[in-house]
């Protein structure tokens, strides 16, 4: 998704930003990790990362719900 082309987003919005849209409609926007005894389950290599894709500064704020029985 290049920064330089032109989006429809762009033309609506005029924020110049439509690539962030496509970029995170492709990567999802929630994430599901089991955990056991108070730890993530993850494999060696694997990690959880936040990706902001937009093209300015923006306040964010991240959400955590655990399930559990």
């Amino acid at each position: 998704m290049p920064e330089d082309r032109e989006y429809l987003h762009n033309l609506r919005w005029q924020d110049g930003n439509g690539f962030s849209h496509v970029r995170a409609a492709l990567f999802k926007p929630d994430l599901t990790v089991p955990f056991s005894q108070g730890k993530l389950l993850l494999g060696t290599w694997q990690q959880i990362v936040l990706l902001d894709f937009d093209n300015r500064p923006r306040n964010r704020k991240v959400l955590a719900q655990i399930l559990g029985e």
